[in-house]
């Protein structure tokens, strides 16, 4: 809550305004009614109403009314004021108002001319005189009649109010610049005149200041510019220094164009700022002074002060803003003086100390702090409170035992703080060791006091009090305490009392208990009359009104202590009367009488001593006054009264009882008389005149004034005075006009009187003299140029007046033959009139009549226009288009008239103006126009007239012009919609109307909007280029799923875009619903059934009417298997699913449904159906272990329906009929019974038990306790599987007597074999076999056999062992996507049941690469072949028929960017550069988004510039260069950049010949560059075919070396060998063929026997090896050069394939090799990249899996090193290269080669093999196994051996166009860690047999063009000794199988340094690269 008191705008500390409109101040202090407001003048002084000029209004609102300037005072109109608001709470004075009047002046603003060179700066500003600069304002600049605005950016407009031209252009030479202004107070505005820039070009020059500044006061947190500009060539440089320091960085602080722009200004900104201006020529300086001013902040603290009467507070006032300030201290608005009780303190008076606060001290208290015109305050308001004492706790009757502790309490408030004492009896409390008195403060203020009394007595008893007391009074409370004991009175003193008044007599009895109080006086029981009371409960006696004859003598007390003892104490009272005065009156006594008063004591005991007092004080001597005393009487006698004898006089009688006085005032009186008579006086209109009168008397004479208004005979009438009005007599008397006006001319009368004789008076004539005042004049005035003009003045006042004419501060001279002056009197005034005749512009301007008499001056001003027409507009052309015109005018001299409008006229060019189309009245605020309705293509002639009221100007300049083409007038005709999907649509339709086109057609825009409720109604448009066909059409993409769209089309040529064509609507096709059931809930109902709801999608995601669900389901079984997939459908939002597997969690998921199909599926939610009983156990068995003991086994339920809480074994005996029951755990198999009968048969069964219940009982089985009991195992036979690299145990529990042996074999070849024991094979005590690190070969059926003397029993345990091919079944799944280009990849979890996914929201036009995983509980699996797609859409394109220059002048270029088509992307950014051509450094115009066009300004003329622009979208970038010229300042065209050589006419006839001789050169150098070109690019491709040669030849060895086998005869109908191996990216067949054929262009090598590992018998035939990618349906025909596709993807979507036939895939490539050899088959490594290759009849169709490779580390010692079967986005290459790395470092040609395992199936068998080179063992399991491991072993090759020679070839992973595959992180690291080799290899002879050896270099492949079926080719040139013979038909040698490379932990992190190296082993001659340290190392190929 606000103060009772406030300021509501204490901000106001100067009020400016206009004299001839007035001003209204409300008061800025106010408060909470009643308020009273006044107003005061600084000097204190109350201010008047002056009648029409000021005058307070009852609200406190100060208005000063609107005058003329004769009227004007300063102390009125210029002076400082403030208001007061007082109301109960105290009065605050505002802070001071300066309020000043501003007259009205004549004034002009003029605008200079200025030069600049072009590319400088221009600075032009508004030229205002000194008298009025502080009032007026620049609002705007005009160039021509068009304002500038900040769109124009080459113009500026300060702050001060100055406009710049930045980058001055010739043509801103053309313009007209103009200011304009407005007064700020009387808002006259002023235009300028028209200034001009004179243009020219740049010279060399020093700088020269244009703008600058002397001195600026800010204030601060205010923004300030200081203005420093200097134009020079070349371009200035400018520094500013601050203090003759450079100034410190500063936010701030900014160099802007116009200077240094402060932002937020604080204080330490004053200084002395320079600002350095220089360049190569010279220099300049700027020097000004900055002042910035903080505001005066005052601040009193405490801000709440509440004190109490006779304390002391303290205030301090504290002050910000300024150093210097002077302060005051104001109480109530009343300024506060230092005294005895008032302190201030402080270096400014800032403490203020009050001590000994009374109440008239609260209120308001105010500091004001003043520096120059600058005033604040603050105040707070002082609250002095009652501080008499309150008792706030007190303490109460009470009765305590003797020796029982007493604590009294009092609790007391007031200020200042009470101070409290105890008494006990009226006697003072003693402290002592038993009496402690303590005091303190709480926590509130309060003070409170304790007394406390130990081991209290009977004495203590009686009336305790608490008296407190503080400077503001007293206060008591009291309370008796008694204490048990003998009663007793404490003994009385005698006492008197005052005859008159009330006596209290006290019996203070101590003792308790007591019965009674009684007092007597003479034996007589009080009471006995009216005027005595007995309290009988406190013993305390009351006399009222004391008599003394009646109440004088002796009373008794008496105490009944027991009924039958009492005690008494007696006291003397004495009566004493006081005196009594019989009153007195001085009767009415005039000076000069005498005097004599008695004072008659009437009663009283004697003696009785009498005196006298005077004005309180002993009368003194020198008055002569005599006192008379005797015995009761006292007189005063005075011979001689004078005024000296006035005053009061008391009478004063003393005696014992007490002392009485009276009191009587003495008054002499003096009649009246004048001290100072009035007499006649002038007073001046509007001054101050004081009319004398004084006069003295007893009592002080009052003085009052009449009036009687004229000179004719008197009528006087009071005056009414009032200290607020403009009349008022001072103290003296004397009559106080303020201000004079003419009606106080008139009598004055004087009256004095004092009821003392009669009155005097006298009169006076106060005469006003009327200083000379313009009276009537015209402040503004008008004149027609020609005609004859009067202007007059009338001036009123006392004469002569003298009236004088000047213009513009010159005097008119009367007798000029243009000027005529003359002065006509009328009554009181005089009219001076001035002629002009005639008027010329000339005379527009202002006017003064100066009036002047003996008392004053005053004048006149008028400001006469002269009008005239208006001058004609320049008229030039601003846009031309088809039907429209736009012009723009420059307008010239108004005439002094505001222009009313224009009129245009246009007419055809053959047409006359008399049928001239007129547009009239144009608004005379434009510059500029359009005409419309015009034909296009057609020349017309227009003019233009400007118009004011005076007339009409001269035509203006004559403009020819010619229209434009115009836009089609048509729509587009048979607009037709057919929906093709859910999400596109076909519009079709045809051109306009041939005779609407207005043009060529080049395009159409087809705009299309959803009409469904919710869509966007604005239309979605999209341009295309026209076919030239009548018919187009365009397919809509990315719609909305089953929304109705409306669609029209528009035609558009190169003027435009014509009409829409009326809107079609269609409806895209259902599709599948985009989103899923929401809120599915499921609930097992029991053991079988589940029920399930859900919500059904919202209608936007069904995309179609809703036909239904779909609830697809499968149970999770127990050992990470699914369980079938089924599914079930619902048409409504519930089912219940049942014939469920008990006790199984379920996978569920639901999906709606539309007649498109399946939508999204919900995501899977798990529910378990209920449990249930149990089924029987699987197998029981039991077997006696002795002759009382029977051990029994069993299998857990198949069907556990729940969770096994515990088996229940049952063991009955028939005779006698004896069941007993044993529990087992539910995870224990087996139990012992024991204290069974010898030889007695035991029916036996199991029962397993779930929450539910008992299951069903297994089969019963009998046994009997034997004592020589036969081995029996009681472990049932089964199939153990498990991961491999696990340990796992074979348990085989045995019993019998004696205890049984165990031994273990293994199936081997369908023979069992005792299993060895070694350090990974070891039989437990219990029987069990553990085998630790299991491995593939440990699969098998094993046996244990026990046995013992009395028999054996056998079981068999299949263990299977899974290996990473042998996949499980697969659960989640995961698929993979990333952008190409990016090593990031994302991930979506998709359900196992799923086999489509479809992903959104991916970018446009890019290629994104997928790839899936999946995973089980044993872990992820291998990654599937990575595929790519790409999204709809391109790079950005311009379009050929769109023209990107739309103009082009000498500084600009506009550049129409609509050509620009998005290439179905949106637009992302957008780079537009140029440059000149010369120039180094490109400009860099934009850098934002793509708009419609573009304007580069501010370029050199004449002059040749690049520009380039890029576009931007998701898909890519495009990108446009083009070079132009910009025009020379006349508007003509330059000089192309390369000038074609001038050829004379002369010489023509022979330079037909040169002509001819130059093409037919010309054609022939073309010629042999295309064909040097076509070799160059024939050996480059032979360079990349004999590089994929090599890498197949590497693969094919890889694979042949995994299919390691027994020769076997060929079957006799050459049934076709087909090998299926899953390798990484690649599905490889191995065929064997008869024939050859030919195919195109391919490349030829020799390849050996060796080569491919397969022997057949000899043919005549040369046998050709192809290896070539196989096709999806055939392999024959011309393909597509693989080298242009990337991996995984269609290569034709990037590149147009050859020719071929349709039904052929387009993803194939092949290559041939030969080599001459026995007839032997060809052998097909075939590669199929995406889909599974269709099989011959009879082969296993299995789905293939494709992974990448990547090292990885294994847990087998033996395996140093291992291919993992991990994703990635590699080629085949890279496992080719991967087998080739690891051949060529261990050069194992002839290396100890030994196949560890292998894993490989075909189409007939599935089989396991493993051996060496020698052979030396083969084990043929039929375990299935998909393809795909092997793991062999390498060792250094022999010393003869490392010489030999091999085809080989690294291949390096490759893309189109070059660029590297970009893998996931995990797989970009390289197979090769800078090892080299020595390149190796071998070549087989031809058919005889022959060897040959080959040199130290790998063999270069031939190239053939087409293979027929040649006899021999030659072999390379042999550098080495043959060896020896071997036979053609021998077993293919394992030593060609590839090994993969080792890798120790360092290379490991080698690898991780070079992971995107893709390096070949080969050098760049194809040799292999030197290497050493060879070594044996073992690895596993995956």
């Amino acid at each position: 809550l606000r103060s009772s008191l406030y300021f509501v705008n204490a901000s106001v500390q100067e009020v400016v305004f206009a004299s001839t409109t007035g001003t209204s101040v409300p008061c800025p202090a106010t408060g909470v009614s009643p308020i009273s407001l006044r107003w005061y003048l600084a000097t204190s002084e109350e201010i008047y109403d002056v009648p029409g000029i000021r005058h307070v209004h009852p609200n406190g609102t100060l208005q000063i009314f609107h005058i003329p300037p004769s009227s004007f005072s300063k102390l009125i109109h210029d002076n400082t004021y403030y208001c007061t608001a007082e109301n109960p709470s105290g009065r605050i004075r505002s802070q001071d108002v300066h309020i000043k009047a501003v007259l009205r002046e004549p004034y002009t603003v003029r605008v200079e001319d200025q030069k600049a060179m072009r590319g400088n700066v221009a600075v032009f500003k508004c030229i205002i005189p000194t008298s009025v600069e502080a009032y007026i304002t620049v609002v705007s600049w005009e160039k021509d009649t068009m304002s500038i605005n900040a769109e124009m950016s080459r113009f500026l407009i300060t702050s001060t109010g100055a406009m710049y031209i930045l980058d001055v252009q010739m043509e801103d030479g053309l313009y007209n610049y103009r200011c304009m202004t407005r007064h700020r107070y009387t808002g006259e505005t002023r235009q300028s005149n028209s200034a001009r820039l004179i243009v020219s070009d740049p010279a060399n020059s020093a700088p020269h200041i244009l703008d600058s500044f002397e001195r600026r006061e800010v204030m601060t947190s205010h923004r300030v510019e200081l203005p420093c500009k200097a134009s020079g060539h070349p371009a200035p440089k400018y520094r500013w220094l601050k203090d003759n320091r450079p100034l410190e960085p500063d936010t701030r602080f900014r160099q802007s164009v116009t200077g240094l722009l402060i932002e937020r200004a604080q204080s330490s900104d004053t200084g002395t700022y320079v600002c350095e201006v220089w360049n190569g020529y010279g220099n300049a300086e700027v020097v000004g002074m900055l002042l910035v001013k903080e505001s005066l902040k005052v601040v009193v603290s405490p801000r709440k002060v509440k004190g109490s009467v006779g304390s002391q507070v303290s205030l301090s006032c504290s002050v910000t803003g300024s150093e210097e300030y002077q302060l005051s201290w104001y109480r109530n608005g009343e300024l506060i003086y230092p005294s005895n009780s008032v302190r201030m303190t402080g270096q400014n008076r800032e403490n203020l100390v009050m001590a000994g606060m009374a109440k008239s001290d609260g209120g308001a208290y105010q500091c004001f702090a003043r520096h120059g015109k600058m005033s604040a305050q603050d105040f707070v308001q002082v609250i002095l409170e009652d501080g008499t004492p309150k008792i706030l706790a007190s303490f109460s009757e009470k009765v305590y035992n003797i020796n029982e502790f007493v604590s009294l309490t009092c609790t007391v408030k007031g200020t200042p703080e009470p101070r409290v004492t105890w008494t006990l009896d009226d006697e003072p409390v003693v402290r002592d060791s038993r009496h402690r008195i303590s005091h303190y403060t709480n926590g509130e203020g309060h003070a409170v006091s304790h007394l406390n009394i130990s081991q209290t007595q009977v004495p203590d008893g009686g009336v305790y009090r608490c008296i407190c007391n503080n400077s503001a009074g007293t206060v008591s409370y009291q309370a008796r305490i008694n204490v048990r004991g003998p009663a007793s009175i404490r003994p009385m003193k005698n006492l008197t009392a005052i005859a008159g008044r009330d006596m209290y007599i006290h019996c203070r009895v101590i003792g308790y208990p007591y019965y009674s109080i009684k007092w007597y006086k003479d034996s007589n029981l009080l009471p006995y009359n009216h005027r005595q009371r007995a309290f009988e409960n406190n013993g305390t006696l009351k006399l009222f009104d004391v008599q003394k004859d009646v109440d004088e003598g002796e009373y008794t007390c008496n105490v009944l202590v027991q009924p039958q003892l009492s005690t008494h104490q007696s006291v003397y009272v004495t009566v004493k009367v006081p005196p009594t005065i019989h009153p007195f009156e001085f009767p009415r006594f005039s000076i000069g009488q005498r005097v004599f008063i008695p004072c008659v004591v009437m009663s009283g005991d004697q003696p009785v001593f009498i005196t006298w007092q005077k004005d309180g004080r002993p009368i003194p001597v020198s008055l002569g006054v005599t006192i008379d005393n005797i015995d009761f009487t006292s007189s005063l006698r005075v011979s001689n009264l004078t005024l000296m004898h006035n005053g009061n006089y008391t009478c004063i009688a003393r005696n014992q009882a007490a002392a009485v006085e009276h009191q009587s005032q003495l008054i002499v009186r003096v009649p009246p008389k004048f001290v100072v008579q009035p007499k006649d006086q002038d007073g001046i209109y509007g001054k101050a005149v004081i009319l004398n009168c004084s006069a003295e008397g007893y009592p002080v004479p009052t003085i009052q004034w009449e009036y009687s208004k004229g000179a004719g005979v008197p009528q006087f009438k009071p005056i009414a005075l009032n200290s607020g009005f403009r009349i008022e007599v001072l103290v003296n008397g004397s009559l106080f006009i303020k201000h004079v006006l003419e009606e106080d001319s008139g009598f004055y009368l004087c009256r004095v009187s004092n009821d003392v004789g009669a009155d005097v008076s006298k009169s006076m004539y106060l005469n006003v003299k009327i200083p000379a005042m313009i009276t009537s004049y015209p402040n503004t005035t008008l004149a027609t140029q020609g005609e004859e003009k009067k202007m007059s003045c009338t001036a009123h006042g006392e004469k002569p007046i003298m009236v004088r004419w000047e213009k513009e501060e010159r005097i008119i001279n009367p007798e000029t033959s243009r000027y005529v002056v003359s002065v006509k009197e009328m009554g009181d005034e005089v009219i001076s009139t001035l002629q002009i005749m005639p008027t010329v512009r000339e005379d527009s301007g202002f006017f003064s009549c100066h009036a002047i008499n003996s008392f004053g001056e005053d004048r006149g001003i008028i400001q006469l226009t002269v009008q005239e027409p208006p001058d004609p507009p320049e008229v030039e052309i601003r846009e031309v288009k088809d039907r429209t015109i736009a012009l723009r005018w420059t307008m010239g001299f108004d005439g002094n008239s505001p222009i009313t409008g224009f009129d245009i006229e246009s007419k055809n060019r053959s047409a006359s103006w008399d049928t001239a189309q007129k547009t009239k009245d144009v608004s005379p605020q434009l510059n500029q126009a359009t005409i419309i309705d015009l034909h296009p293509s057609s020349t017309y002639n227009i003019r233009m007239f400007a118009k004011n009221l005076i007339g009409k100007s001269e035509a203006s300049n004559e403009l020819t012009i010619t229209t434009d083409e115009a836009a089609p007038d048509g729509p587009p005709q048979e607009v037709q919609l057919e929906a093709l999907s859910s999400q596109s649509i076909r519009v079709s339709w045809r051109a306009p109307k041939k005779h609407l086109q207005n043009g060529a057609i080049k395009g159409y825009q087809v705009g299309y909007r959803e009409y469904s409720s919710g869509g966007n109604y604005q239309f979605s448009v999209i341009s295309i280029e026209t076919t030239g066909d009548n018919a187009e059409s365009l397919v809509l993409d990315n719609l909305k799923k089953f929304t109705q769209y409306g669609v029209v089309v528009q035609a558009s040529n190169s003027a435009g875009t014509g009409p829409s064509s009326t809107e079609v609507a269609a409806t895209t096709l259902e599709d599948v619903p985009s989103r899923p059931p929401e809120n599915v809930q499921a609930t097992a109902t029991s053991p079988e059934v589940i029920s399930l709801s859900w919500l059904t999608p919202p209608k936007d995601a069904l995309n179609g009417n809703l036909v239904g669900f779909r609830v697809i389901y499968w149970a999770n079984l127990p050992d990470g298997e699914l369980g079938e997939i089924r599914n079930v459908t619902s048409s409504k939002p519930s089912l219940e699913l049942d014939g469920l597997e008990k006790y199984t969690n379920y996978s569920i998921q639901v999906l709606a449904f539309t007649r498109a199909g399946d939508g999204v599926r919900s995501e899977q939610i798990y529910t378990r159906t209920k449990e249930d009983v149990p089924g029987p156990p699987a197998g029981v068995k039991a077997a006696a272990a002795s002759n009382s003991v029977v051990f029994v086994s069993w299998l857990p339920p198949l069907k556990v329906n729940g969770i096994i809480r515990k088996y229940t074994v049952f063991c009955s005996n028939p005779h006698p009929t004896v069941s007993s029951e044993f529990e087992a755990a539910p995870d224990v198999f087996y139990y012992r019974i024991p204290n069974l009968s010898r030889n007695r048969q035991y029916s036996i069964w199991v029962v397993a038990v779930t929450a539910a219940g008992r299951g069903n009982a297994s089969e019963i089985i009998t046994v009997k306790p034997m004592a020589e009991a036969p081995a029996r195992i009681l472990t049932f036979n089964r199939t153990v599987t498990t991961p491999w690299m696990r340990d796992i145990v074979l348990p085989c529990k045995a019993v019998g007597d004696p205890s049984p042996t165990i031994k273990w074999l293994k199936e081997i070849n369908g023979t069992p074999a005792p299993v060895v024991i070694d350090s990974r094979r070891s039989v437990h005590g219990n029987g069990s076999l553990v085998i630790r690190t299991v491995k593939a070969e440990d699969s098998g059926n094993y046996t244990c056999v026990a046995s013992n003397s009395f028999g054996s029993d056998k079981i068999v345990l299949n263990l299977q062992v899974q290996v990473p091919p042998d996949q499980p079944r697969l659960t989640p799944t995961t698929l993979l996507y990333s952008e190409d280009n990016s090593e990031q990849w994302g991930n979506f979890a998709i359900s196992p049941s799923e086999r489509s996914y479809r992903l959104e929201n991916l970018k446009c036009g890019t290629w994104y690469k997928f790839t899936l995983t999946a995973q089980n509980a044993v872990g992820p699996g291998r990654i599937s072949e990575i595929i790519e797609a790409k999204t709809h859409g391109k790079e950005p394109q311009y379009s050929k028929d769109q023209e990107l220059f739309t103009t082009i002048n000498a500084t600009r270029v506009k550049l129409n960017l609509n050509g620009w088509n998005n290439g179905g992307c949106p637009i992302t950014s957008f780079t537009l550069e140029y440059r000149a051509v010369e120039a180094p450094a490109w400009t860099t115009a934009q850098r934002t988004s793509l708009t419609k066009s573009y304007i580069l300004y501010d370029l050199q003329e004449a002059t040749w510039y690049e520009l380039q622009m890029k576009v931007y979208n998701s898909a890519g970038y495009a990108e446009k260069r083009v070079k132009f010229a910009t025009l020379s300042y006349d508007g003509s065209t330059i000089a192309p950049l390369v000038k074609a050589p001038n050829v004379s006419e002369d010489n023509s006839g022979g330079g037909e010949g040169l002509k001819m001789m130059v093409t037919i050169s010309c054609v022939l150098v073309g010629i042999v560059v295309i064909f040097i070109g076509l070799l160059v690019l024939r050996r480059r491709r032979r360079e990349q075919r004999l590089k994929r040669l090599r890498d197949a030849k590497s693969l094919a060895e890889m694979l042949m070396s995994k299919n390691t086998r027994p020769t076997e005869p060929i079957n006799k109908q050459q049934q076709t060998l087909r090998m299926h191996i899953d390798i990484p990216r690649a599905q490889l067949l191995i065929e064997e063929r008869d024939t050859m054929e030919t195919v195109d262009d391919r490349s030829t090598v020799l390849l050996t026997d060796n080569d491919f590992g397969e022997t057949q018998k000899q043919k005549s035939s040369t046998v050709t090896h192809t290896v070539h990618y196989q096709s999806l349906s055939q392999a024959t025909g011309p393909l597509v050069d693989v080298s242009d596709a990337r991996p995984g993807t269609n290569p034709t979507a990037r590149r147009t394939a050859k020719a071929g036939p349709a039904a052929r895939n387009r993803y194939a490539s092949q290559w041939t090799l030969n080599r001459p050899h026995p007839p032997v088959s060809s052998h097909t490594l075939s590669t199929d990249w995406r889909l599974p290759t269709p099989r011959v009849a009879g082969s296993v169709d299995k789905e293939s899996d494709s992974y990448s490779v990547s090292p990885s580390q294994d847990t087998d010692r033996a395996r140093s090193s291992m291919v993992s079967t991990e994703s990635a986005s590699s080629t085949y290459e890279e496992l080719a290269r991967a087998y080739e790395h690891a051949k060529m470092e261990e050069q194992l040609r002839h290396a100890k080669f030994t196949i560890t395992e292998c894993f490989i199936s075909d189409t007939s068998s599935e089989q396991m093999t493993a051996g060496t080179n020698d052979y030396t063992d083969s084990l043929t399991s039929s375990t299935p196994s998909e393809s795909g491991i092997c793991r062999f072993t390498a060792s250094p090759p022999k010393p003869q051996d490392v010489s030999r020679v091999m085809n080989m070839a690294a291949p390096k992973a490759h893309r189109p166009g070059g660029e590297l595959v970009h893998l996931p992180p995990y797989l970009r690291m390289d197979f090769l860690l800078n090892r080299g080799m020595t390149c190796s290899g071998s070549s087989r002879g031809t058919a005889s047999g022959e060897r040959a050896a080959m040199g130290q270099a790998c063999l270069e492949p031939q190239k053939s063009r087409s293979l027929k079926r040649p006899s021999r080719m030659a072999p390379p040139t042999p550098t080495e000794a043959p060896q020896a013979n071997r036979d053609p038909v021998a077993q293919w040698q394992p030593g060609s199988a590839a090994t993969l490379p080792h890798r120790e932990g360092s290379e490991l992190a080698q690898a991780a340094k070079l992971s995107t190296s893709q390096e070949s082993l080969l050098d760049s001659r194809g040799h292999l690269k030197p290497s050493s340290n060879p070594y044996a190392k073992s690895y596993t190929l995956v």
